[in-house]
């Protein structure tokens, strides 16, 4: 199987995530040095069916690994989740001379891939999201950069609450996963952390805690709110109005997708691309890259995308505690 493979695809899709550059230049510099010719697809599924596919060199990959972003574009594509656009999407990356596609983004973009493998396309995924929710892996690339640039943010917002004595709702991005809520929670000592999996909209207990908060002392009350809860503006109003304490809401949306990713993204991004480009000249195809328990593992994608995901307990325990 391995002869087979003579040139590979690479492409980035769904939203972006900082370190996508690196698994990007870890994918072309593995595959050049393992003999394989490298192809480029810029903006996704969009672009392969487009033909926007370029040839790539090791330099093509040279001073990007500090970028945050993808180089090569990405986008949703309605017309991939159509049987015809699948075939299509194969019978151009055979017309490319396209063996296999390594796919970097999260389970929207490993669904494609898995209608890429059926269509006899090579297929392997990396995990590329800020979110944290993809259940096969205990880690995604961008969600470290993500957090850290969310935590420099709400402790500069935290510094502003407390000398006007504000209460100060700030929502950070993760879809309908609370992870990055609670890690900002815990990391910037939050009062309240408000997850789509925990949450149970008892709005009065967050007031009821900011009153007794106020009288204890505190000059300030931060509220992390996961995007999955979202309504933060409204959140404000009502909090205000209910305990006539000043309160804002902060929206820290996408530049959590932005800005040079953190060394642990560049080092898992880099050791993931060159890990598919390994487990597909292997002969294996229809499968995702996780991390687990210390070390690089990969799945087929339908176990993979069955698998399910909850917040820690423990963690979620840890968090309630460490805000009284």
């Amino acid at each position: 199987m391995a002869k087979e493979i003579k040139t590979i695809g690479v492409l980035t899709s769904g939203g972006d995530a900082p370190g996508m550059n690196a698994a990007i230049r870890a994918v072309v510099r593995t595959a050049i040095a393992r003999g394989l010719k490298v192809k480029g697809i810029k903006k996704g599924y969009q672009g392969l069916l487009n033909e926007e596919i370029i040839d790539m060199e090791a330099r093509d990959v040279s001073d990007m690994i500090q970028r945050g972003g993808t180089i090569l574009g990405t986008a949703r594509c309605l017309e991939f989740k159509t049987e015809e656009g699948q075939k299509k999407g194969a019978e151009i990356c055979k017309k490319h001379g396209i063996d296999g596609i390594v796919v970097i983004g999260g389970d929207g973009s490993y669904r494609g891939a898995q209608k890429l493998a059926q269509h006899g396309i090579n297929t392997v995924g990396i995990p590329g999201t800020i979110d944290l929710d993809i259940a096969c892996t205990e880690y995604t690339i961008g969600f470290d950069t993500a957090v850290n640039t969310a935590m420099q943010a709400i402790d500069k917002v935290k510094d502003t609450s407390s000398s006007h004595e504000r209460c100060s709702i700030i929502e950070v991005m993760g879809r309908n996963a609370g992870y990055i809520a609670l890690w900002c929670g815990i990391a910037n000592g939050a009062e309240d952390i408000l997850l789509p999996e925990k949450y149970d909209f008892n709005e009065q207990e967050i007031i009821n805690n900011i009153i007794s908060n106020r009288k204890r002392g505190k000059t300030h009350h931060i509220i992390v709110n996961a995007e999955g809860i979202g309504h933060s503006t409204s959140m404000a109003r009502r909090i205000e109005a209910a305990t006539g304490i000043e309160t804002r809401a902060t929206i820290l949306g996408y530049m959590q997708r932005g800005g040079r990713p953190t060394a642990k993204d560049r080092y898992y991004a880099s050791i993931m691309g060159a890990y598919a480009v390994d487990i597909m000249l292997e002969g294996k195809t229809n499968r995702v890259v996780g991390y687990q328990h210390g070390d690089f593992v990969d799945f087929d994608i339908e176990e993979a995308l069955q698998m399910q995901k909850g917040i820690n307990e423990y963690e979620y325990e840890v968090a309630h505690l460490l805000a009284i």
